[in-house]
C-alpha cells in the first residue's frame, strides 16, 4: 500500500463521511463540527450507524469512549458492538445515544475533592471536531468528560473552551481590519516530540525506570554527548526500523508525522508532526506517544518520555509551536506586506507579547512537573524565567514604533501604522534563539518549556485564553474609535512600551539574564512547588472566569491534582531510592568490599608488611561511602514518614522541594561516586554506558 493510500485508512474522517452518509446528514453533522450545532439524534443514529459499519469492515468488535481525565494520559472503557436477537444469536448494533454519550465510573480519577469517592457517575460526550478512528479492533470515539453534576472533569473540554474564547475574541479584531469573509479563527498547534530509545532488557533490569521513567542513580559515563556526534547522525538501523514501524502506524490513524532525527543525547530522538488545529493536536499527540511506546515493543526496545531520564545529558522537550489561522487559510501571525496586513500582524504579534507578560506564571505553570523540575533551567532547555524573543529585524520595528525613529531597514523612514507599509519581511525573520521559553519563528510562536510527557492540553488552554483576554481588551477599545488607524497606531505603542520587559533576545541561558530579569521585575519560580500555586491566584481565576474556560470551583481544583500529583511522583521517587539502596546497591558495595578486605588480609598474612595501599584506601573509601549512604537513607525514611503528617496541596509540596529532594540528590551523589568505584560485575544494575550505547 501507497503512503498516500495508507494515510488516515483507519480514521472516520471527512471523506470517508462524504462517501457513507446521507447528503443531508452529512450537512448537519459538518455544521455541528464548523459552528457547534446541536446534533439531533435522528442524524446521531445514522452517523453512528455509518460509523459502526465502517469500523465493522476494519476489523473491530468494540467501541470506546475515549477521554483525557486529569491523569495527564488517556482513559478507555470498551464495550462490544454485539446485541442479542431473540433466536439466541447477536447482531451488531450502535445506537446514536451510545456515540454521544457514555457513562463510565469516574469515581478513581482526580478530582481534587470536587466530588466524594463514592459519587462514582461520570460521563462522556462525543467531539465531533475529532475524529474518530479504528485501533487494536476497537473504534475510538474522542469524548469530554465530566462529572454527573457537570463539573469538568477532563483537559479537552476546558481546552475546546478555551479555542471558542480565542475564536470569539480573534474574528472581533479581523472585522475591525475589514475581514467579513473569515468565519472562525482556529489556534494551531505541531508539537515536536523528543524521546528516549534503549534496549528493553536494560529497561527491565532498572527498578527506577520501571517505577519513574527515570534513572534515580547513575554515574556519568566517559562518553555522552561532548562530541555532538549523535545529533542529525545517521540513523542506526534498529532505531531506524523502528521509526519507519512508527510512522506507518501514525499515518495510518491520520497524523502528519513529517520529520524524525537523532537529537543532542545518545540514544535521544525526535519526531515532529505537520500544524493542525490544536484540539487535535493535542489529541493526536497522545497517540504519539501511546504509538511510540507499543511500536518500542515490538523491536525489543522501550521508549522514555521522562523529562530527564539520565543525569548530565540533554533531557526531552515537547516543543510546542503555536499559532492563529482562520477558516480561509489566513495565517493571522505571518507578516504581509499591505498597510492593513501590517497593522493586523503588529496588533496580534503584541497581543501574545502582553498575554505572555500578564500570565507569565500561569505559563510557567503549566509546564511544571517534578519531572520537568531537572530539565528547566539547566543548559539545555529554556530557563524558568518567562520570556518572548522576536528577533533583530522586529526588535527594530518594535523600537521604530514605540521610539518614533526611523526604521533602520529599507526605506529608514518613521512608521506609522495603518498609513506605511512595513518591509517585505524575510521568511524567517528571526534566528531560533534555543534559550528562548518562548520565541517568535517566523509565523509561529515556539513555547519550549513544555515537557515531552506532558499533555498538550495544559499550556495551551494557558495560550489560548491569556491571548484571548488581551485580543478582548484590544478590541473593546477599537471598536469605539473615531480614528481607528490612530488609535491601532496608538494601541500598539503603548502596548509595546507597557509590556517591553517581557522581550529578551539574548542567551537565557547565562547568570546575568537572571539578574537583569530580577530587575525588570519578571517571576523565576525555580520549582514546581514555588509555580503551582499560583494557579489560584484572583487574577487568574477571573481571567479563566472571563473567557468561561474554568470556574473558580474548577482552577482550585486543579492546583490541588497537580501539586498532590507534584508530591505524589517524589514519594515514589523516594521510595524507589530507599528499596535499591537498601536491596541492590548496598549489599552489592558490601560484597565488593568483602573481597578487596580478604584480598588484603590475604596478601598481609602471605607477605607480612606488603604495602596494599590502593586496596586498602579504595576498601576504606567504600566503607565510607557505604555508612554516608546508609545514613542519608535512614535520613530520606523519616522524612517520607514526616510528610505525611504536611496538610496536602502547598505546605506537602513545599516541605518536598525544600527538604526531600535535597536528601534525595545528596543520596544520588554518594551511590553514583560507589559506582565510580565498584568493580563492574559486582554493580548491581546496567550503568549509563550500558544504556546509551547499547541500541
Amino acid at each position: 500500500m501507497s503512503v498516500p493510500e495508507l494515510f488516515a485508512s483507519n480514521v472516520f474522517n471527512a471523506q470517508v463521511m462524504q462517501e457513507r452518509l446521507p447528503k443531508e446528514t452529512y450537512k448537519s453533522l459538518k455544521k455541528t463540527i464548523d459552528e457547534g450545532k446541536p446534533l439531533d439524534m435522528s442524524v446521531a443514529n445514522v452517523v453512528a450507524n455509518a460509523m459502526k459499519d465502517w469500523a465493522v469492515e476494519k476489523g473491530a468488535t468494540h467501541f470506546t469512549h475515549w477521554f483525557q481525565p486529569m491523569t495527564g494520559i488517556t482513559a478507555e472503557k470498551h464495550d462490544s458492538f454485539i446485541s442479542p436477537t431473540k433466536d439466541g444469536k447477536v447482531i451488531m448494533e450502535f445506537s446514536g445515544k451510545e456515540l454521544v454519550v457514555g457513562e463510565p465510573d469516574a469515581s478513581s480519577f482526580p478530582s481534587g475533592g470536587v466530588r466524594a469517592t463514592f459519587e462514582a457517575r461520570g460521563y462522556t460526550a462525543w467531539d465531533p471536531t475529532s475524529y474518530a478512528f479504528v485501533k487494536d479492533g476497537t473504534l475510538y470515539i474522542p469524548t469530554a468528560f465530566f462529572s454527573y453534576s457537570g463539573e469538568v472533569l477532563d483537559k479537552k473540554t476546558p481546552l475546546l473552551k478555551s479555542m471558542e474564547a480565542l475564536n470569539t475574541q480573534a474574528l472581533r479584531i479581523l472585522r475591525l481590519f475589514g475581514n467579513t469573509t473569515a468565519k472562525r479563527v482556529n489556534a494551531t498547534v505541531g508539537a515536536e516530540q523528543e524521546y528516549f530509545l534503549i534496549d528493553r532488557k536494560m529497561y527491565d533490569a532498572r527498578r527506577d525506570l520501571v517505577f519513574t521513567g527515570r534513572t534515580l542513580f547513575g554515574a556519568k559515563p566517559p562518553k555522552g554527548q561532548e562530541l555532538e556526534d549523535h545529533y542529525f547522525g545517521a540513523i542506526k538501523t534498529r532505531v531506524s526500523a523502528y521509526m519507519k514501524d512508527l510512522d506507518e502506524e501514525l499515518w495510518k490513524l491520520g497524523i502528519l508525522a513529517k520529520t524524525k532525527h537523532n537529537e543532542v543525547a545518545p540514544a535521544q530522538h525526535e519526531l515532529a508532526p505537520i500544524f493542525t488545529s490544536t484540539n487535535v493536536a493535542s489529541d493526536q499527540n497522545q497517540l504519539i506517544m501511546e504509538t511510540m511506546k507499543k511500536v518500542a515493543v515490538r523491536h525489543g526496545l522501550y521508549c522514555l518520555l521522562h523529562e530527564k531520564p539520565f543525569a548530565g545529558i540533554n533531557g526531552s522537550g515537547k516543543h510546542n509551536n503555536w499559532s492563529m489561522s482562520t477558516d480561509t487559510g489566513m495565517n493571522l501571525l505571518d507578516p504581509g506586506s499591505t498597510p492593513a496586513e501590517n497593522g493586523q500582524f503588529m496588533l496580534f504579534l503584541v497581543a501574545v507579547i502582553k498575554a505572555v507578560n500578564d500570565y507569565q506564571d500561569l505559563l510557567r505553570l503549566s509546564v511544571a512537573s517534578a519531572g520537568n523540575d531537572h530539565r528547566l533551567g539547566a543548559n539545555e532547555a529554556p530557563p524558568a524565567i518567562v520570556s518572548v524573543f522576536v528577533g533583530e529585524e522586529l526588535e527594530a520595528v518594535i523600537d521604530s514604533l514605540e521610539k518614533s525613529i526611523p526604521y533602520k531597514g529599507k526605506g529608514k523612514k518613521t512608521m506609522k501604522l495603518g498609513v506605511d507599509t512595513l518591509p517585505e519581511l524575510p521568511k524567517d525573520t528571526t534566528d531560533r534563539n534555543r534559550t528562548s521559553p518562548f520565541a517568535f519563528t517566523g509565523n509561529k510562536f515556539e513555547f519550549r518549556m513544555v515537557g515531552s510527557s506532558f499533555s498538550l492540553a495544559g499550556p495551551n488552554i494557558v495560550i489560548n485564553a491569556a491571548v484571548a483576554d488581551v485580543l478582548r481588551q484590544f478590541a473593546d477599545e477599537l471598536e469605539g474609535a473615531k480614528d481607528f488607524n490612530a488609535a491601532l497606531h496608538d494601541l500598539v505603542v503603548r502596548t509595546i512600551k507597557e509590556n517591553k520587559r517581557i522581550i529578551f533576545n539574548g542567551d537565557g541561558y547565562s547568570e546575568d539574564w537572571a539578574k537583569e530579569a530580577e530587575k525588570r521585575g519578571l517571576l523565576n519560580l525555580k520549582n514546581s512547588a514555588e509555580a503551582l500555586p499560583h494557579f489560584a491566584d484572583k487574577k487568574n481565576i477571573e481571567l479563566f472566569e472571563r473567557m468561561k474556560v474554568f470556574t473558580e470551583r474548577e482552577v482550585v481544583t486543579r492546583t490541588e491534582i497537580m501539586l498532590e500529583n507534584y508530591t505524589k511522583v517524589l514519594t515514589i521517587e523516594g521510595l524507589t531510592m530507599l528499596d535499591m539502596v537498601k536491596k541492590d546497591i548496598l549489599p552489592a558495595v558490601g560484597e565488593y568490599t568483602d573481597v578487596l578486605c580478604k584480598k588484603i588480609a590475604d596478601v598481609k598474612a602471605v607477605l607480612p608488611g606488603s604495602e596494599v595501599g590502593a586496596d586498602e584506601k579504595l576498601a576504606r573509601k567504600l566503607l565510607s561511602l557505604s555508612g554516608s549512604l546508609s545514613g542519608k537513607a535512614e535520613q530520606l525514611d523519616e522524612l517520607l514518614i514526616e510528610a505525611k503528617a504536611c496538610s496536602e496541596g502547598k505546605e506537602a509540596a513545599e516541605f518536598f522541594a525544600a527538604k526531600v529532594v535535597p536528601v534525595m540528590q545528596e543520596m544520588r551523589a554518594c551511590a553514583d561516586e560507589m559506582e565510580q568505584n565498584t568493580a563492574k560485575k559486582y554493580w548491581p544494575f546496567p550503568t549509563y554506558g550500558d544504556i546509551l550505547f547499547s541500541v
